[in-house]
């Protein structure tokens, strides 16, 4: 009986853990499409936004840079860590 309780349990944690997974690979996704669209990216590739990176001047560049640092930034902060130590590695 524990042990059909216990693999039940395990189950359900994977299922809403692939859940989990699943949904943010759609709104990452949804970004990276609607970036494509923002600056007119006709190929839908990494080629294609490479290509357009290359025509874009400073300014643009670095907005585009902070979107994508925003978006894909990590949530976990560990105690021992700093930006500074981590931008000088």
């Amino acid at each position: 009986m524990k042990n059909s309780v216990l693999k039940g349990a395990l189950g359900a944690l994977a299922v809403a853990g692939v859940a989990i997974i699943a949904k943010k690979a759609i709104e990452r996704k949804r970004f990276v499409k609607g970036i494509f669209e923002e600056y007119g990216i006709k190929e839908r590739s990494p080629f294609g936004l490479a290509d357009k990176i290359r025509e874009m001047n400073e300014e643009q560049y670095q907005e585009l840079k902070g979107k994508f640092k925003k978006e894909f930034a990590s949530k976990c902060h560990h105690r021992g860590f700093k930006k500074e130590d981590i931008a000088e590695a």
